[in-house]
């Protein structure tokens, strides 16, 4: 997560707008705790948490992947220049069992965001995720299951799943074998 500091990112943002960590956890329904500790990068925060920062601040999501703030009309990410959040943490503090790779951070101001998820563990909790926007999920490797609002659903290699995100869920492996799934999130 330090590659693409968004801890720093989202401190400067708070700061611009002269933000206690205590307002902007009381508008994001995260405790203050969970800012401070995204602010100073000690944990990932996932994807969904990320989304519902980016709309507090109204920003894009993209922003926190960013490198540099120079536009481009186009970009290519190398394999090997791919860098791994690790450590994705929810709530509660337990581990969430993935670890996700953002496949676009040149370009800004896009209208969606590509994601590599690997969850490599069996998580310790099931608690589910909602955020404005869209999401499809392209199981590559795997076996996942997708808790969607009440419904269990697995999903097997080379199955897809477009949703809104505003329904709770949550992407889980089914066998606690290693899933890798390509996901695609709009705001």
């Amino acid at each position: 997560m330090s590659d693409y500091n968004i801890g720093a990112k989202i401190k400067k943002l708070r700061l611009a707008k002269k933000l206690t960590l205590q307002s902007v956890a009381r508008e994001t329904g995260f405790s203050p705790a969970l800012i401070s500790q995204i602010e100073n990068n000690n944990v990932s925060p996932p994807i969904a948490t990320l989304s519902r920062i980016a709309k507090f601040f109204d920003v894009k999501i993209g922003l926190f992947f960013a490198d540099d703030e120079e536009e481009c009309r186009y970009e290519i990410v190398r394999a090997h220049e791919r860098k791994t959040i690790p450590r994705v943490i929810s709530r509660a503090g337990t581990s969430q069992g993935y670890s996700y790779e953002s496949l676009s951070f040149h370009k800004q101001n896009k209208k969606m965001e590509p994601f590599l998820l690997s969850i490599t563990e069996k998580a310790q909790e099931e608690n589910t995720y909602s955020h404005d926007g869209e999401e499809f999920l392209f199981v590559m490797k795997g076996t996942a299951e997708l808790l969607l609002d009440d419904r269990r659903i697995a999903l097997y290699e080379g199955d897809c799943v477009y949703f809104d995100s505003a329904l709770k869920h949550r992407l889980l492996s089914k066998d606690g074998d290693e899933v890798k799934v390509l996901a695609v999130v709009t705001r």
